[in-house]
């Protein structure tokens, strides 16, 4: 069974950085893509990035662009999401999500973790 877990997540001060990760188990990484997603509270669920089961194609945000960047190690199946320059806005439960494709809007990830709490204040 498909497994996802993230970890990295916590309390950083504004313009500081953070780096998630996405640790999958039960399957090999090499047959997902992965996204990141994050909903804060009274808020919709937001897909941040993704990228494709090579690491050849990525997405992001409007909201995220020029501040995080995401990668995939295979041979360690594990996704990390390395999130710079945060902001306050940025704060919310991270969840990391397998599908079989990397494309915006992120769509079809059907097996998820159970998210990290990230919290951007002074």
């Amino acid at each position: 069974q498909l497994q996802l877990v993230e970890s990295g997540g916590g309390l950083v001060q504004p313009g500081g950085s953070l780096s998630l990760s996405c640790a999958v188990s039960g399957f090999s990484l090499d047959y997902y893509a992965i996204g990141w997603f994050r909903q804060a509270p009274g808020k919709e669920r937001e897909g941040v990035s993704c990228i494709s089961r090579s690491g050849g194609s990525t997405h992001f945000a409007d909201s995220v662009k020029g501040r995080f960047t995401i990668s995939r190690d295979n041979a360690k199946n594990t996704v990390y999401l390395q999130m710079n320059s945060l902001k306050p806005e940025d704060t919310a439960v991270y969840y990391c999500a397998a599908g079989p494709l990397c494309v915006s809007p992120l769509r079809d990830f059907a097996s998820w973790g159970q998210g990290t709490q990230v919290t951007v204040s002074s």
